[in-house]
């Protein structure tokens, strides 16, 4: 997501900045600038590139490129669109004061009313914009405050995360710096520091650094720095010592880019959310699709095009927008759409998913669906992708940039948004305000849920050495968990190359029943839902013929412990959510039993991270 940088010291600060961002890129991002001070404050932002930036930032003037203080920041959109408008830092006014924010300011919309009360022009359309002015009102208000006390009195009226970076002209020779639920770190060198979201910016540098907690506010210059509580309370830090190489800080100190990015999913599912579940308000805000909104949710019926992993999520897409919504649902392999003449019109919609935004076969769809009439909605991650460029409207999954072929927190939040998308079209159709406000309640615990089940990774593991040298392997789900059955064997052949089906449980006896003797490992969803009694059955039946039972089940349920020889046991949760838990299981038991093959998880054999030819 968002990146900061941040130096002050002896050297020129500009390609510091610059390549300080280019650090943080792995993180995806729409825009990026920095802000220099000599004397003046010069800000030079814009949507697009670092690469770009550098290639504005050459004509800085003689003064601004010998400057030695400077904040630098890449922004994924969630308030506004990505634009140089938008792109941060934000300025005051009179242009001496200079911010940079990662996080959310949830009661944005109060403050900005009541500074546009009190004369304040807005010229973003961010929430992070109101933090600038509010230090300059609180600054105003009282000469006798420094940088710091405004920042910190401004944050004391600030609801939400943030990670900051404020600067000034009027006092040139620091930096105040302060967190609330964004990663802040200093670095710490030779009569200079640097400042950045995480180390990957700064471990070229120095090793030594000091992670400011949540609460905490510091005042950085070139002969030290000074950290307090917001309550101005001094605080000693302890100074940690970086042991890692730029590589294993891109990969976050896991052994692999694939597990890394399972272990992101929790954040990765608030970063989906943020900005667009007002859970206090029982609403979904996306802006991305407003626009065609009444002709999303009068549509006679919508077919979702994907490939890979986002068709299976695009499966339960289906299953959540006609649980929801009642409106039509079909799913087609976006290879097989263009060229079976398909039956779509003007009283269609279609809607693509693509990680990238640029997969060839679902483009392809994409544009047969438009030559058609039919209304294009994308999902995809990449900003300013193709998908993104050429659908009429769509949403961003925020997931950041995922290096591990084998996709995983791709589909969690791909799952998320087509959640949140059924919702909305269920909004005055078939779901009451309350009930619309239960699901989000519901869905705002799944995070802190994910992360439990991510703390079950050594009995996981456990598991995976039992079964690693499997040949084959089935996956049996129902409903909702058919589509993970179908993504966890699919994550399982990907990595490890071992043969994997998934099958509707209930299909099971029409065919893959014949495979199953007493080498073939069977794993179950076997969740508490409504058809829990059936999959009973049907473990019974691969049991009564030597069939190796892994379980996914629900805490507490010593039904399935009996029956199955392992249980992995996830937390309690309604049907419709129960994907985004029950997956991630799958991914690790997939990445372990991968790993202990030997197998190269995140560049497995013949694949491709985006495939952009047919």
């Amino acid at each position: 997501m968002c990146g900061i940088v941040g130096y002050i010291g002896w050297q020129e600060a500009a390609p510091l900045l610059i390549k300080g961002l280019k650090r943080l890129e792995y993180r995806g991002y729409d825009s990026a600038g920095i802000a220099l001070m000599n004397g003046s404050l010069l800000v030079m932002k814009q949507k697009g590139s670092v690469s770009g930036l550098e290639e504005a930032s050459e004509g800085l003037s003689k003064e601004m490129k010998v400057a030695t203080v400077g904040i630098g920041h890449t922004r994924w959109a969630t308030h506004g669109e990505p634009s140089d408008t938008n792109a941060h830092p934000h300025q005051n006014a009179s242009g001496d004061i200079a911010v940079i924010h990662n996080g959310i300011i949830e009661n944005y919309s109060a403050l900005k009313q009541e500074l546009i009360a009190q004369g304040y022009v807005f010229f973003s359309d961010t929430d992070s914009e109101v933090l600038v002015h509010l230090i300059d009102r609180i600054w105003k208000s009282d000469p006798s405050l420094d940088l710091e006390s405004a920042t910190r009195n401004a944050l004391r009226h600030v609801d939400g995360a943030y990670g900051i970076c404020v600067i000034s002209s009027r006092e040139p020779d620091k930096i105040v710096v302060a967190r609330k639920g964004s990663p802040l770190v200093i670095g710490i060198g030779s009569g200079e520091y640097y400042i950045a979201s995480d180390a990957a910016p700064i471990v070229e540098h120095t090793n030594k650094v000091v992670y400011l907690s949540d609460g905490e506010l510091a005042v950085v210059k070139k002969d030290g720095y000074l950290v307090k509580t917001i309550e101005n309370v001094a605080q000693e830090k302890i100074i940690t010592e970086l042991d890692f190489s730029i590589e294993k800080i891109e990969k976050g100190g896991f052994e692999h880019f694939m597990l890394k990015e399972i272990f992101e999913q929790p954040a990765v599912m608030h970063d989906v959310m943020r900005g667009r579940v007002r859970l206090s308000e029982g609403r979904i805000c996306l802006g991305g699709i407003e626009d065609y909104l009444d002709r999303l949710k009068h549509a006679k019926r919508i077919v979702i095009c994907a490939c890979g992993t986002s068709w299976h999520a695009a499966l339960i897409g289906e299953y959540l927008i006609e649980d929801f919504a009642r409106i039509p649902v079909e799913v087609d392999y976006a290879s097989e759409f263009r060229y079976r003449n398909p039956i779509v019109g003007v009283d269609d919609v279609v809607i693509v998913i693509s990680q990238s935004g640029e997969t060839a076969d679902t483009l392809a769809a994409l544009r047969t669906a438009k030559e058609k009439g039919a209304l294009v909605m994308g999902i995809c991650n990449v900003v300013g992708s193709t998908i993104a460029r050429e659908t009429l409207c769509g949403m961003y999954t925020h997931a950041g940039p995922e290096v591990g072929v084998a996709s995983t927190k791709a589909f969690t939040a791909q799952v998320i948004m087509l959640y949140m998308l059924a919702l909305t079209l269920s909004k005055g159709r078939t779901l009451s305000h309350d009930e619309i406000a239960l699901n989000l309640k519901e869905l705002s615990h799944i995070p802190e849920k994910a992360t439990r089940i991510l703390e079950l990774d050594s009995q996981i593991k456990d598991i995976a050495e039992r079964f690693k040298d499997a040949r084959n392997a089935l996956y049996l789900g129902r409903g909702y968990n058919f589509p993970v059955a179908l993504e966890g064997a699919l994550k399982l052949k990907e990595i490890s190359y071992i043969h994997a089906e998934g099958y509707p449980a209930a299909e099971m006896k029409h065919g893959p029943i014949a495979l199953i003797d007493k080498d073939m490992p069977v794993i179950f969803i076997a969740t508490r839902d409504s058809t829990y009694s059936k999959i009973l059955s049907n473990i019974e039946e691969v049991r009564s013929r030597k069939g190796r039972v892994i379980a996914i089940a629900n805490e507490g349920d010593q039904e399935v412990s009996r029956l199955a020889e392992h249980v992995i046991y996830i937390p309690q949760s309604s049907g419709p959510i129960t994907p985004l838990l029950t997956v991630i299981p799958l991914q690790l038991l997939a990445y372990h039993i991968a790993t202990l093959r030997g197998c190269n998880v995140d560049r497995p054999r013949n694949l491709a991270k985006s495939v952009t030819v047919e």
